[in-house]
């Protein structure tokens, strides 16, 4: 009885606790059916719930004037859109409404000027509204606004497959003159390489004959060309204007503050890169948008979580790591805004390893139209300088990694120069400006030198050295670029990785001949303009040292010497680094003319170096060694020639050994303190005693360990020192006349 008792007990403590949970499961699901009920009743009441039951209940020919109901609804409707933005469910009710024409065509246009999206679009909605255009009777301006507004929140959409299966159907609209420009625009987002057929290329070639050459239509060819080459044989522009005009959308300022009152992000489509303008003046832009859009799927995650089987696709926002980007290189997504992969990295690496044409065309058009909206639609000059800083920042980080500029860039640059004052953002613009690939020598002209001209010749000294540093970096990447890319028979060279354009070498060499030759022009009339200013100098034997060593070090059969008024102004500069960088650069010239010749008497295909170019070279090996070192400045035939009652007018004493090492002005404080250092005793100081054998050499190498490493090579290799007792002149000039 006992074993009994004590096994009752616990069975009756479990059925006592299992009681107790089923009445708490009873409480629990009691007060969810209150709240449920107390939410339904909520809704029921809620003037927003019934307005969208009432657009959705209506029956197809309602009158709308004079419906009290009708604006009471419609009322609440755009009271919460410009507010919060409207549902996804919303969207879709309202769209519906509107395109089905249920009280007609007059509130239609009005119900979707209050499409204001608060999340997302669903795609089945678009769809059903596509599909409307067909088979209702719109007017041509609702049918233009519905487009418009399907192309300001296409990056909203949750999704595009269905609506790609619909291609075909929207392509047939291309007809209707009014709507085929933004037609094109929409049929550009969704062009896949699939979508290219012949019959639709026929089409649009029609359409061209019939309207000109548009650039929407242009714009849609070239994207098909780059899917199918060989479908599109019309040339197309290298460098077209914007195709899609930035329509003035009504939707665009709401959408902004709806959902920068909602705390989101703003979808890139109608955030940073498109410009709002005012009715009353449609040149002055309320918002500001070069800011790089996030990177960001252009599948909706919220709506999409899992890749359909059919498109096995991995969003390039998911990755990150190179690593990952290696795995998945062929199955990645492309962002919903081309302009997001300035901001990213790994985005930049993947544009660089897989060539994607498409790519590159959409993102040259949305930079091109982002830069011209920014510097060339604005009364006034740029809106937000510090805005247009950072962009510009960006997009000279993302030239310096993939090493090479966009071709929208270089457009914008060519019409920029024109307008441009010297000052508006000038590292970035020089920055930008020294990517610029090579230009054919017939439009460098035009295209760079003269604005360029005008601006150095009206500017300060700094603008001046900035250019000099801007066009070095140019001439040193054209020359790099050759180096890598130029082909073995060295006939045909493309001028970039992204393009088909292709040069021959003697047109590569023409345009850096042009180059090198501008540059000279402007270096010895700005240094006579700035009174040999000693950093313009400097920067001006920057470009030099470049240009003496483009035979050897990059393999450029090329070899231009630098003009008087340029040589000159550093062989007399009262700076011993002038002197010395020129002395160095003279030290280059002769290794690489000695090179030259050499492999000329060696192999047939060697370049052929004109005699000009050695007399030029010769000639200055002369100035300097007689300047320098023999001290017989003012000799006959070496170009430097006054008259000799001029020469005692000046009371110069010792005139033909004024510039040598010596008593120019550059060298000169080193001869006083060497003369200090051997005759320390000596009151007076006697400069001709430093050139007797001994303390000559000695001096030599006393100049030489200052770092003066550019003299010392040219004197070694230019003169032969044969010292004979008691006198220095037994050294003679060593050089390769021809």
């Amino acid at each position: 009885m006992a074993a009994k008792l004590n096994l009752s007990g616990p069975l009756d403590s479990d059925s006592s606790t299992s009681n107790d949970q089923s009445v708490s499961n009873r409480s629990s699901n009691r007060s969810v059916r209150v709240a449920e009920k107390e939410r339904r009743k909520n809704e029921a009441e809620d003037p927003f719930v019934l307005a969208l039951k009432y657009f959705s209940d209506v029956e197809t020919g309602t009158p709308w004037h004079g419906n009290d109901d009708f604006e009471r609804n419609l009322v609440v409707v755009e009271k919460v859109a410009f507010s919060r933005g409207l549902s996804p469910e919303a969207i879709s009710i309202m769209l519906e409404f509107a395109m089905s024409l249920r009280m007609g065509s007059a509130p239609c246009v009005r119900v979707l000027k209050c499409l204001i999206p608060a999340t997302v679009v669903p795609q089945e909605a678009v769809v059903r509204a596509v599909v409307w255009l067909g088979i209702s009777k719109l007017p041509i301006t609702t049918q233009v606004l519905f487009i418009k507004w399907v192309l300001t929140i296409f990056d909203m959409i949750d999704a595009k497959d269905q609506l790609r299966a619909v291609y075909g159907f929207i392509f047939s609209f291309v007809t209707e003159e009014n709507l085929c420009p933004f037609i094109c625009h929409l049929l550009y987002l969704l062009t896949r390489k699939e979508s290219v057929r012949v019959f639709r290329v026929r089409k649009l070639l029609d359409l061209q004959s019939k309207l000109g050459r548009q650039p929407f239509l242009l714009h849609l060819l070239s994207l098909y060309k780059v899917f199918c080459p060989e479908l599109v044989t019309l040339s197309i522009p290298s460098r077209m204007r914007s195709g899609f005009r930035n329509h003035n959308s009504p939707w665009k300022s709401a959408l902004l503050a709806v959902q920068k009152r909602n705390g989101s992000q703003v979808p890139s489509s109608i955030g940073p890169a498109v410009t709002f303008k005012d009715k009353t003046n449609s040149r002055k832009r309320k918002h500001c948008h070069l800011e790089i859009p996030a990177l960001s799927s252009a599948v909706n995650k919220e709506v999409k979580t899992e890749p359909s089987s059919s498109r096995k696709v991995v969003p390039l926002v998911q990755l990150h790591s190179f690593a990952q980007l290696l795995e998945n290189m062929h199955r990645v997504e492309l962002p919903a805004q081309m302009g997001s992969l300035l901001g990213s990295s790994l985005a930049l690496q993947y544009l660089d390893c897989v060539q994607d044409e498409s790519a590159l065309l959409r993102l040259n058009f949305w930079l091109g139209y982002a830069l011209y909206e920014e510097f060339f639609c604005i009364d006034g000059g740029v809106q937000n300088s510090e805005e247009a800083l950072q962009f510009l920042d960006k997009l000279l980080s993302a030239h310096h990694f993939l090493q090479e500029g966009f071709s929208s860039s270089e457009a914008f640059l060519y019409k920029f120069l024109s307008v441009w004052d010297g000052s508006l953002l000038r590292p970035q613009i020089l920055g930008l400006l020294s990517n610029i690939p090579v230009v054919p020598s017939s439009q460098i002209g035009q295209l760079l030198f003269e604005p360029l001209m005008q601006l150095f010749f009206t500017s300060s000294p700094f603008f001046k050295c900035g250019l000099m540093e801007c066009l070095n970096n140019m001439l040193l990447k054209w020359v790099t670029w050759h180096s890598v890319y130029a082909l073995e028979d060295d006939l045909d060279i493309s001028l970039n990785s992204h393009t088909s354009i292709n040069m021959t070498l003697s047109g590569f060499k023409d345009s850096v001949m042009e180059l090198v030759h501008f540059v000279g022009r402007l270096a010895a009339v700005g240094l006579q303009l700035e009174g040999c200013h000693a950093l313009l100098l400097n920067f001006i034997l920057d470009f030099y040292e470049t240009v003496c060593d483009m035979f050897l070090k990059y393999g450029l059969p090329l070899i231009v010497m630098p003009p008087p008024g340029v040589f000159y102004p550093a062989l007399f500069a009262t700076d011993p680094v002038s002197v010395d960088r020129l002395a160095y650069i003279m030290y280059r010239y002769k290794v690489n003319l000695t090179s030259a010749k050499s492999q000329e008497k060696l192999t047939e295909q060697a370049f052929h170096i004109s005699r000009q170019t050695f007399r030029e070279f010769n000639n200055y090996v002369v100035i300097m060694v007689n300047c320098l070192w023999n001290s017989k400045m003012i000799h006959p035939g070496t170009g430097i020639q006054l008259g000799e009652e001029l020469l005692l007018k000046s009371n110069v004493p010792q005139y033909c050994a004024s510039f040598d090492l010596t008593r120019h002005p550059a060298f000169m404080s080193y001869a006083f303190d060497f003369h200090q250092r051997c005759w320390p005793g000596r009151k007076d100081i006697d400069l001709n005693s430093i050139k007797h054998p001994k303390p000559w050499g000695w001096y030599l190498e006393y100049l030489f360990t200052q770092g003066y490493d550019g003299l010392k090579q040219f004197v070694q290799s230019n003169i032969s020192r044969q010292l004979t007792a008691g006198d220095g002149q037994g050294d003679h000039l060593s050089t390769q006349q021809r």
